[in-house]
């Protein structure tokens, strides 16, 4: 998290500056909180007392750590976000999420995580859960996030997500997680028989992830933006009802137990489209693999993806278009894939049919793609190396993670836990 600690540099101060000091304070006290009476006796007393302190024979230095200012850099910011290892990573969960991670990394302190905990809030393969997790965990990593600067691990090596997404469940009304789209989305297209509980509460263990680590801000997608407002609203609810004084009289230190958490929304690629449809997200879940470029696909696969993806019969390219949201989509991906602005793209691409486009498109994306695919067979080829790389995360991780839950404990009147030798 933080930045270096700031080196200290000893300075002595003399039984003169000591005294100047106490001499101004009393002053500053005189001044300020007495009635003239008793500012008086108190200031007369005050004096006595350092006078007869100063008059006896010692020899002694007062050491203070005094900052380098030179050398001292502010606390980084904290951010957190993590993706489902549910099918393939896809080149919307790349350029909507993972991309802004990579960019995100120099400047804060970040902490990425797979979140296997929500992954089975619907049905899926238990027998593929533990390879799709270390594949999402290489592809973290394969995509540019460097260990040596950013935290990652798996949701469910850290128990503490787990026991404060209980906690919230228990004081989280819910008329608020009736709320939710999603959950009224998913449910409508599973049905009612197929829907676990846990999909109804993913919310507030998407809160607990993010409040575990006292988040300042969180990357997320437009479609994400209700659950983030939930986490927030949870936050100031337990602040409210257990935080503060209340906390205070249990020992616990006067401020509030959880950070409200802000929305850090990328500018452009918050949200790519369905290949076959491009008012929809683009998405693992979607029944069509042909809906979405994965990660891993192949230079003949995502050109037959492209070639057959869905478009108009308009007359050359534009962006912001809402009668072609198709358009606006696959340009919006070049964009992203090539570095270019907007400016030059809508250039370069407004004179052009489809015929022209795919193929550019085409070349663009698999030219991104083919550094990510072969760090990716590097990093899965040794799982002993990655096993290791995700330990040591979990274990930075808990030591931010236990620290918050044990306040919430405490500040919602548990008994303390005994350490057991």
């Amino acid at each position: 998290m933080a930045s270096a600690m700031a080196t200290a540099r000893p300075s002595i101060l003399s039984l003169n500056s000591l005294t100047s000091c106490f001499h101004s304070s009393l002053l500053l006290y005189k001044t300020k909180y007495l009635s003239a009476a008793r500012r008086r006796h108190c200031y007369g007393r005050k004096m006595s007392s350092l006078c007869s302190f100063l008059a006896k024979p010692r020899s002694f230095s007062v050491s203070c750590a005094v900052e380098d200012s030179s050398i001292s850099s502010p606390v980084k910011k904290r951010v957190a976000s993590g993706v489902q290892p549910t099918g393939s990573i896809h080149l919307g969960n790349y350029l909507g999420a993972i991309k802004t991670w990579v960019s995100l990394q120099d400047t804060y302190e970040t902490l990425f995580f797979v979140v296997d905990l929500h992954a089975i809030t619907l049905p899926y393969d238990a027998e593929q859960l533990s390879k799709a997790t270390r594949d999402t965990a290489a592809l973290y990593m394969a995509c540019g996030i460097d260990v040596s600067k950013a935290c990652i691990f798996v949701q469910s090596h850290v128990q503490a997500h787990a026991e404060l997404a209980w906690l919230l469940n228990c004081v989280t009304p819910i008329s608020w997680l009736n709320k939710m789209i999603q959950f009224k989305e998913k449910s409508r297209k599973a049905g009612d028989e197929n829907i676990g509980t846990g999909l109804l509460t993913y919310p507030v263990l998407m809160a607990a992830d993010i409040l575990l680590y006292q988040c300042d801000l969180v990357p997320v997608g437009e479609d994400q933006k209700q659950h983030l407002e939930l986490t927030r609203d949870l936050a100031e609810h337990v602040n409210y009802h257990f935080g503060g004084r209340k906390w205070k009289k249990l020992g616990g230190p006067r401020r509030n137990l959880f950070k409200i958490p802000e929305a850090l929304i990328p500018p452009s690629g918050a949200r790519i489209m369905s290949l076959t449809d491009g008012l929809s997200k683009m998405s693992k879940s979607a029944p069509s693999d042909q809906s979405r470029i994965n990660l891993l696909d192949t230079k003949d696969i995502i050109a037959n993806k492209l070639k057959r993806c869905k478009t108009d019969s308009i007359s050359g390219l534009e962006f912001d278009n809402p009668n072609r949201p198709e358009c606006n989509n696959l340009l919006s991906i070049y964009q992203l894939v090539t570095g270019k602005t907007k400016q030059e793209v809508a250039e370069e691409c407004k004179d052009m049919n489809w015929g022209q486009f795919k193929p550019l498109v085409t070349d663009a994306v698999t030219a991104h793609l083919e550094p990510i695919q072969a760090r990716y067979k590097e990093i899965s080829s040794d799982p002993a190396y990655l096993d290791g790389i995700l330990a040591e995360g979990a274990t930075k991780a808990s030591a931010i993670a236990c620290t918050t839950l044990s306040n919430v404990y405490q500040a919602m009147g548990f008994l303390p836990r005994q350490t057991h030798s």
